[in-house]
């Protein structure tokens, strides 16, 4: 505007003085006159400009404003807008993944094909059996109560097949289950494949001294309850107690006396309710032990929750962790158990006391061996006494880290008691299948070797052979021979 004025005055005033003014004073307003046109010109280009960008800001701002996208809007508001976009997807992602942080999650699914020679050819259930199990756990943290840390655990399991379990039942054997890994929920239907919750438990770790400065603390309490498997807090073993992919008999995975011999007195899927409360001391680091005691519902009644705790069973146990044969980790159990309410082998109920140990120590690199003990004290079970042994190797030996070999026997005497009676064996004559009396006086033994093959991280492939001689102590019985292949897909 000022600008406008100082033109108009100018020209006036060159209207005004020509005739005053010379030549020279004449062709210096004229350049003049021609410079503030030019300035005029120029003033009209900028304001046009100004008023497009600020129609632009406008639309922008108006685009902005709006959670569409348009083919109409600006450029810049599009690109703000994706800009936008992926800065909410990121936060939505790291605001999942701090949700899910600490959370740990298993799933596998483990098929068994075996096939039995030995057994006589018209017995219950058959020799040959195919079976799966599926399982899936789930780890959740919850939110620490001061230096508290505690978590829920749950655990589905389904499956279909018993294996050859029924068939050696049948025949009498102390090992009635050359396949641990065959499970039918609660013996369903043989069409059913049920899906179960075997385990659901809470945990909470208490450092120790209570109320002291925690990164200072070397002990923690540990108290559990729920649904379990009681075998993930006692009789642990690393190279004897996962059947999914280590030995098949029910006799490597766990104490015969506690499973096989059902001294733990698990419901009909194998878990029972309790409660465990576990005391750790780790000032070595490299040598931790811990004390433990458990008390779980046992029985046709305290397994399933009609009975609770009424008649339960008791388990004690002391660990340790050891560095030897030049640092190399060894882990140490002692344990015991009493129940008030045992089943003798003539279906009697007695109190049931007994005391075992399982050891597995590393002696090489990629050899670890293993051996487990057990004794009844008190009672009366088709055997007694059992001692399992047995090896691990790696496969690094021959170029196949992630494979492996394993190795075991096992060796169960027949129990006092049970040895003053007579036992029902099988006899056949490859014309009849018939049932007789023996005299059980000697011990059951077993055998077993295993290969794990890897085909990747996730997948493994194990053909296993199992013999079972001298079965359920009777000294002419025929050794039955077990050949399985075990496929293992596991995250």
């Amino acid at each position: 505007m000022r600008l406008t004025q100082l033109t108009a005055a100018l020209l006036a005033a060159g209207l005004a003085l020509p005739a005053l003014a010379g030549p020279n004073d004449t062709a210096l307003l004229e350049q003049l006159a021609a410079r503030l046109e030019k300035l005029e010109t120029r003033n009209t280009e900028l304001e046009q400009q100004v008023k497009a960008l600020k129609g632009e800001s406008d639309a922008i701002a108006q685009g902005l404003d709006s959670p569409r996208l348009s083919q109409y809007e600006p450029e810049l508001t599009v690109r703000l807008k994706a800009v936008e976009k992926e800065a909410l997807e990121m936060k939505k992602a790291a605001q999942i993944a701090e949700g899910l942080e600490g959370i740990k999650v298993g799933a596998s699914l483990v098929t068994v094909g075996q096939k039995a020679l030995g057994t006589p050819e018209g017995i219950e259930h058959g020799v040959s059996q195919l079976n799966y199990r599926a399982d899936i756990s789930v780890e959740l943290p919850l939110a620490p109560v001061g230096d508290i840390e505690h978590k829920l655990f749950a655990h589905l399991r389904m499956g279909q097949g018993l294996g050859l379990n029924a068939a050696f039942s049948s025949l009498g054997h102390f090992a009635s289950a050359p396949n641990a890994l065959a499970f039918r929920a609660s013996g369903a239907s043989p069409d059913d494949s049920v899906t179960i919750l075997g385990q659901a438990w809470y945990q909470a770790a208490i450092p120790l001294p209570f109320l002291g400065f925690k990164p200072y603390s070397r002990e923690t309490l540990e108290l559990t309850f729920g649904k379990m498997d009681i075998f993930g807090f006692f009789d642990q073993n690393a190279a004897a107690g996962d059947e999914s992919k280590q030995f098949l008999n029910s006799v490597f995975v766990h104490n015969p006396l506690l499973d096989a011999g059902g001294e733990v007195g698990v419901d009909a899927n194998g878990f029972q309710p309790g409660f465990v409360a576990s005391y750790l001391n780790y000032f070595d680091k490299t040598q931790p032990w811990r004390l433990s005691v458990g008390l779980f519902g046992a029985g046709d009644k305290g397994a399933n929750y009609q009975r609770s705790l009424s008649s339960p069973l008791l388990m004690v146990q002391a660990e340790q962790q050891l560095k030897l044969f030049e640092g190399l980790t060894g882990n140490y159990r002692v344990y015991g158990w009493n129940r008030s309410q045992g089943t003798d082998y003539d279906g009697s109920l007695s109190k049931h006391t007994g005391i075992g140990a399982s050891i597995d120590q590393r002696v090489g690199d990629g050899v670890r061996l293993f051996a487990r003990y057990g004794k009844l004290i008190k009672g009366e079970l088709p055997f007694n006494q059992a001692i399992t042994a047995g090896a691990e190797i790696s496969g690094s030996y021959w170029s196949r880290a992630g494979d492996a070999i394993g190795i075991a026997g096992a060796w169960l005497q027949s129990g006092k008691g049970y040895q003053t009676t007579t036992a029902t064996a099988w006899l056949d004559d490859a014309q009849t299948l018939a049932a007789y009396r023996f005299t059980p006086r000697g011990a059951e033994k077993v055998a077993e070797i295993y290969y794990r093959y890897r085909l990747s991280p996730q997948f493994e492939l194990s053909p296993d052979f199992q013999l079972v001689t001298q079965g359920g102590g009777n000294s002419n019985a025929k050794s039955v021979k077990v050949f399985a292949l075990r496929a293992n897909i596991a995250y």
